[in-house]
């Protein structure tokens, strides 16, 4: 037992730490465009879905095929059909950001609408009674609250972006598999670099996990944390700085 594991070089995984970090990076750069484009289109789909016929027929039938669809196929399905479809020569960063938009804004649209649904109806009722256009109840009162909730479950859909990069490498993708197969092509290591980059994918996890737990914390009211605290610390100074001259005018 011993001499199996003596066999395992583990100071490959420190000597090439700089290539497996620049993948890891790539994912994330992959995922961090893909969610924001996924939590547009998404909150579009939601809104769609709980609306009239046949807008609501056409958002149900995209959810309902892109959350069946794996990331493996649509990736290949964009950087292969797509392309000649349209005509344009996408890059793999494109491919891989429009393979994850796909599939996981239709995850997205499901967790929006379940939490607008959750947000409670007289609330815009009210909104309504005090004149407030429903354009500006939505963006002001339902919006906030229902993306409160949806916070964590996106945090969640994002760590799975990170990980679906690992079968971009099917179309050249340099993130962490990719280069984790491209050095152990080299020095014929694979449990060792593998472990590797299965550690890599556990810490962006932690990451990802602490991240949005920060902005929950950010959304509430009060906001609680450090980083809340942080964040909005500069606005609590603007609104006492601004009650503090209201009351010294009002005393002169």
């Amino acid at each position: 037992m011993h001499t199996v594991f003596a066999s395992y070089d583990w100071g490959l995984v420190w000597d090439n730490r700089s290539i497996l970090l620049r993948g890891l990076l790539t994912a994330a750069e992959v995922a961090v465009v893909g969610l924001v484009l996924s939590v547009i289109i998404g909150l579009f789909l939601a809104l769609l879905r709980m609306g009239p016929k046949p807008g609501s027929w056409i958002a149900a039938t995209y959810v309902n095929v892109f959350r069946g669809v794996p990331a493996l196929v649509s990736v290949i399905w964009v950087y292969f059909g797509l392309s000649l479809l349209l005509g344009i020569e996408f890059t793999v960063f494109q491919a891989g950001v429009i393979a994850l938009t796909l599939l996981y804004s239709a995850f997205i649209a499901e967790i929006y609408r379940s939490a607008l649904i959750a947000v409670p109806r007289g609330q815009r009722e009210a909104g309504l009674a005090l004149g407030m256009h429903p354009a500006r109840i939505f963006a002001s009162v339902t919006l906030p609250q229902a993306t409160k909730m949806a916070i964590p479950n996106i945090g969640s859909m994002f760590i799975g972006m990170v990980k679906d990069t690992s079968t971009f490498t099917v179309i050249g993708l340099v993130e962490v598999v990719r280069v984790t197969q491209n050095i152990n092509s080299t020095y014929f290591q694979p449990f060792v670099l593998y472990t590797a980059a299965a550690a890599l994918y556990v810490a962006a996890a932690f990451a990802v996990d602490f991240l949005f737990r920060g902005i929950e914390k950010v959304m509430e009211n009060p906001p609680k944390g450090r980083i809340a605290r942080a964040v909005t610390g500069r606005k609590r100074r603007r609104i006492n700085a601004l009650v503090e001259r209201v009351g010294a005018s009002q005393t002169t």
